[in-house]
């Protein structure tokens, strides 16, 4: 019971945080626009803007039903871990900074917090991890 809950507590926030922003991503508030156009002007890509503000929305969503289903945490925890640290690395070494429209950081800490809380998750849940490495090898 308490590896369950260990499991469960950092995937509950790790949902909070990605279901949260969801609205703001999928709608096109402008928050959200500047964020994936600044950094869609600093790459270079032209598509950047909206396609990967929709794909890392989509991303989130798909963690965070995973995330609860207690046979695909580890899974969903990977794959929250994917998505945050492409948000990290966007925050650390493109013009869009730490603070962000003058957030002080929530945004950057949040991040943190779940990149600190999918590896929480994937330590509890690291033999379903290592089951699922072991059948996806296994396959090849």
């Amino acid at each position: 019971m308490k590896k369950q809950l260990w499991a469960y507590l950092p995937a509950i926030y790790i949902v909070f945080v990605f279901v949260q922003s969801l609205f703001f991503k999928f709608s096109g508030a402008a928050e959200s626009v500047y964020i994936f156009q600044t950094i869609e002007d600093w790459s270079g890509l032209g598509f950047f803007e909206p396609v990967m503000r929709i794909l890392v929305g989509g991303s989130e969503l798909i963690a965070s039903i995973l995330l609860l289903i207690p046979g695909t945490q580890a899974l969903g925890a990977l794959l929250a871990l994917v998505v945050i640290s492409g948000a990290i690395f966007f925050h650390l070494f493109s013009p869009l900074g730490i603070v962000v429209h003058n957030d002080g950081g929530l945004l950057f800490i949040m991040a943190l917090g779940v990149l600190a809380a999918a590896l929480c998750v994937l330590y509890v849940r690291r033999s379903l991890l290592c089951s699922l490495i072991h059948a996806v090898t296994r396959r090849s």
